[in-house]
Parts: C-alpha cells; sequence; structure tokens
C-alpha cells in the first residue's frame, strides 16, 4: 500500500505516524463505549499530545460540525457515545477520524448497517468532505459508489482463496458508462457478483 510513494508497510514506517495520517472508519459504529460523545471525538488529539481543554473544545465542536453532529449532540457531549442512534454514532466516529486531520479518510462500507435516512446522511456528508480530505471508501453497492465517487476503481478475486486484484480504474462516470474492461462490465451489468 503507497501513499505519497512511500511503502505503509514498509520497514522503517512508523504506525503511529500511519494512523495520523490516514483516518478510519469502519463498516459499523465503533465508539469508544466507555467514553462520552466528547471524549471520543477528542480521543486522538489526547494520544497526540494535546490536553488544553480550551484547544480540545474548539476541535471537538469543529469536528462535530465537520460530521454534521453538533446540533444533534452539543447539549450532551458529556453523555456516552453509544446511546446514540446508529447513524449518529457513524457520524461520531467520522468526527473521532476527521478531529486528528488526517490526509486521508478510509471508510470501509460506512453504511452496510445503517437505514436508508441513516445513508443519505452519511452521503451527503462524504460530499462535503472531499472538499478537505481524500477519501477512499470501500462498498459493494454500486449505486453507491455512483453517487459518492469521483474516481471508480473495481476489484475482483482470481479465484476463490486467491488475492484481489485491480481490474479497472477511472473516472466513476466512466466506469459506470463505458468501462474498458470486459469483467467490469460483466459485474456493473449484473452478470456475475
Amino acid at each position: 500500500v503507497m501513499l505519497d510513494d512511500e511503502d505503509l508497510y514498509g520497514a522503517g514506517v512508523d504506525p503511529v505516524s500511519v494512523r495520523r495520517t490516514i483516518g478510519m472508519v469502519f463498516q459499523r459504529p465503533n465508539p469508544f463505549p466507555t467514553m462520552s460523545i466528547y471524549d471520543n471525538v477528542a480521543a486522538g488529539l489526547k494520544l497526540n499530545g494535546s490536553s488544553k481543554k480550551k484547544d480540545l473544545d474548539a476541535v471537538v465542536e469543529k469536528s462535530l460540525k465537520g460530521a454534521n453532529l453538533w446540533n444533534e449532540v452539543k447539549d450532551r457531549l458529556n453523555k456516552p457515545g453509544s446511546g446514540l442512534s446508529g447513524g449518529q454514532q457513524q457520524r461520531l466516529c467520522i468526527a473521532r477520524a476527521i478531529a486528528v486531520e488526517p490526509q486521508v479518510l478510509l471508510m470501509d462500507e460506512p453504511c452496510s448497517a445503517l437505514d436508508p435516512i441513516s445513508t443519505l446522511a452519511i452521503e451527503d456528508l462524504i460530499g462535503e468532505l472531499k472538499e478537505q480530505f481524500t477519501i477512499v471508501i470501500v462498498t459493494h453497492n454500486m449505486q453507491q459508489a455512483a453517487r459518492v465517487s469521483d474516481r471508480t476503481a473495481f476489484f475482483n478475486l482470481a479465484a476463490v482463496g486467491e488475492p484481489g486484484k485491480l481490474i479497472e480504474i477511472d473516472d466513476t462516470e466512466r466506469i459506470f458508462s463505458n468501462p474498458s474492461v470486459q469483467a467490469t462490465e460483466d459485474y456493473i451489468s449484473g452478470r456475475f457478483g
């Protein structure tokens, strides 16, 4: 895996530095269960040495606003993050990820466990966040890929038990309207997959 011409798995690469550079949002919302909403967002900042309450307050508010969650939680920041709805928990996890201002935000099927209304909220949020961050989203939902991405990569397995490989990457509009590779066309049209 390469980022800025550096192998992220290479010898001498500091994993803590990688985690500062790449924020991660998982399939299922995973707020820290024993932490408040506030502490969930501030966790990465505290690990990176930020401890001034005024600075933390500002970043927590900015991050929750950036995740379109501030207005819903501003009066209960000291309540557990696990007490939020599924969609709110996922936006809390997004706020936690963007609080440390990573270069890249990796989202692994961030809507797979959400209802359609929460999915729309996350997709709208992705549209806003891609102005500030490079977002890589993994999804099996082709309609979602078409809605939220600028570029699309299609990966497929060579065979059962074999590692996946990149089949095609291009502008999203081209991938979905006129792919260059037959396997991509077959997948998009539903002939397999």
